[in-house]
């Protein structure tokens, strides 16, 4: 047996899948879906201070390099 995850663009496919199911032909496995997590929580402090201080000055400096570039 093979799993296969499927993507449902209609009520009428849904239907379908559940006679198909009733049949004994396939399982329809529910997904749980699990709330995502914000970037900011799953990364917030994983960079040392010291370091994210370099890197927002080097952003920082990027930007004002880039808004003041003349072509």
């Amino acid at each position: 047996m093979e799993t296969v995850l499927i993507q449902i663009n209609n009520n009428k496919a849904y239907r379908l899948l559940e006679d198909l199911e009733d049949l004994h032909i396939i399982k329809v496995l529910k997904k749980s879906i699990q709330p995502t997590q914000k970037l900011s929580e799953k990364y917030g402090g994983k960079l040392p201070s010291d370091i994210a201080d370099q890197l927002q000055d080097y952003v920082t400096k990027s930007r004002n390099e880039w808004n003041n570039r003349s072509i």
